[in-house]
């Protein structure tokens, strides 16, 4: 079956086909949001955009619990996989762990908000889309992480960081 020979390529070769797919997922992401706000406004766009990825987040830590035989819970457990998600890849996440219980996550520069900024668009409301994809996925791999927001945009925040998240993990 064409392109699905992946034991014909090198390690060079496969790493270039991950960039390229990854490239390709953020497009169409983004095009996926744009035409939305066009079709139908920026509200509706966002809210959307939360739905999908209260759903996505779920979703890819299973995959990649199952894919990668992740048995660890707690911030162990989700740093593991996290790291293997793809955005992580694609966005520059900051990762603070601090002691065992909490996890901060942050964001400097956030490819979609600079990407909006660049086309001469204001910010989009994030903070629900992330909360969501974040808890289904934090809760997909330990279901005692929980999830906070310390600020994302609508919320102000420092030029220099576009939001930034604590994960902990609760005693049930």
């Amino acid at each position: 079956m064409p392109g699905q020979d992946l034991d014909r390529l090198n390690n060079d070769q496969l790493k270039e086909l991950i960039h390229s797919l990854l490239w390709q997922l953020r497009l169409t992401d983004a095009f996926w949001f744009i035409y939305t706000e066009k079709r139908f406004d920026l509200t509706a766009a966002e809210e959307l955009n939360a739905e999908v990825w209260a759903k996505v987040g779920g979703l890819a830590a299973r995959d990649i619990k199952k894919r990668f035989n992740i048995q660890e819970a707690g911030l162990e457990g989700f740093l593991k996989a996290f790291n293997l998600f793809c955005w992580t890849m694609m966005v520059d996440y900051r990762m603070e762990q601090q002691g065992d219980d909490q996890l901060i996550l942050s964001v400097p520069s956030c490819p979609a908000q600079e990407g909006r900024k660049k086309h001469g668009l204001g910010e989009y409301r994030c903070k629900e889309m992330h909360l969501r994809e974040f808890s289904g996925f934090a809760g997909e791999i330990d279901p005692r992480i929980r999830v906070e927001c310390l600020f994302a945009p609508p919320d102000p925040h420092p030029r220099d960081m576009h939001c930034s998240w604590r994960f902990t993990v609760a005693d049930i």
